[in-house]
């Protein structure tokens, strides 16, 4: 068995070098997969974005009981930083497909370094990857297209800027394929809300809040197997709540059973509900409910 070892790969002329194609442009580049050389697997780091085509005939895509039909393609957007790829075990492949990447550097001071906190998906996890309809992928790759053009045209004052847009406009159409599978996917996405009801009823009034805190968006997101953007996203979609608002609407909702038994300070309750600090939970109780906890006792 060979090297499981991840490598770390900075820019994107070393991991054009890597592939055996050329560099138009020192930030950026766009491959056609099918043309790079044969290859084992390995798992990467990159030090740049990068959003992968994979074109690929697995038939019905099967999530949860539910089967959909995009055969065409699967979007996967790496994020810099992030793991990925798989272990080599000696098998040597063609890809197929296209990727662009492209360098935090070629972004900053433009209009898109401003909006990339919008583009969650870059840290979905791969099985939470958008699959594209046939339509859907030839948009990708006429993005794809249009940016290469700019890659392969001389660089001067307006290439930065261009780029930028092309990137810009592809990653607008990717939020609004995955708007697309979340719709498609409502059923499957009902599923997870009830899961999450039912974790959070568990948590909530269980002896784990009180030794573990406030239950977070992440340690949710983990329980249902999801990554804490994906999750974040569905819950928003679905409710009109962030996952955040979620929480307290539902801890919230204890918090009024309680405050209101007679037996219990204020204190005990905030205790119980995993707050360190009593007046934490005064503040954020006055917040959705309008009164403080003693106010709501007195009134209700």
């Amino acid at each position: 068995m060979r090297d499981k070892k991840i490598l770390n790969i900075e820019t994107i002329s070393g991991y054009n070098q890597m592939l055996g194609i050329e560099t138009f442009h020192p930030l950026a580049s766009v491959i056609d997969m099918s043309k790079v050389q044969p290859m084992h697997h390995t798992r990467h780091i990159f030090g740049f974005y990068a959003i992968f085509l994979k074109e690929v005939k697995c038939g019905d895509l099967i999530y949860g009981r539910q089967h959909y039909d995009y055969q065409e393609g699967t979007l996967v957007c790496i994020a810099p930083g992030q793991v990925f790829g798989k272990e080599d075990k000696g098998e040597i492949f063609q890809p197929k497909g296209w990727a662009l990447v492209f360098h935090p550097d070629l972004i900053r001071g433009t209009s898109l370094s401003q909006h990339m906190k919008e583009y969650s998906f870059f840290s979905y996890e791969s099985n939470e990857a958008l699959h594209l309809s046939e339509r859907e992928r030839e948009m990708v790759i006429e993005c794809f297209t249009k940016i290469q053009h700019e890659l392969e045209h001389a660089i001067d004052r307006h290439s930065k800027r261009l780029i930028a847009i092309n990137i810009e406009m592809l990653l607008d159409y990717c939020l609004r394929f995955y708007e697309r599978q979340f719709i498609t996917r409502s059923e499957v996405n009902r599923d997870v809300l009830t899961r999450f009801e039912r974790l959070l009823d568990d948590y909530l009034n269980g002896e784990y809040i009180q030794q573990e805190g406030l239950p977070t968006v992440k340690y949710c997101a983990g329980e249902l197997c999801l990554s804490p953007n994906y999750f974040g996203d569905l819950v928003k979609k679905e409710t009109g709540k962030t996952a955040q608002e979620y929480i307290q609407f539902k801890l919230i909702n204890v918090a009024k059973e309680r405050v209101l038994q007679p037996d219990k300070t204020i204190s005990q309750v905030a205790y119980e509900l995993g707050f360190q600090y009593p007046q934490h939970f005064t503040r954020l109780f006055k917040k959705l409910t309008g009164y403080t906890p003693q106010a709501y006792r007195t009134v209700s």
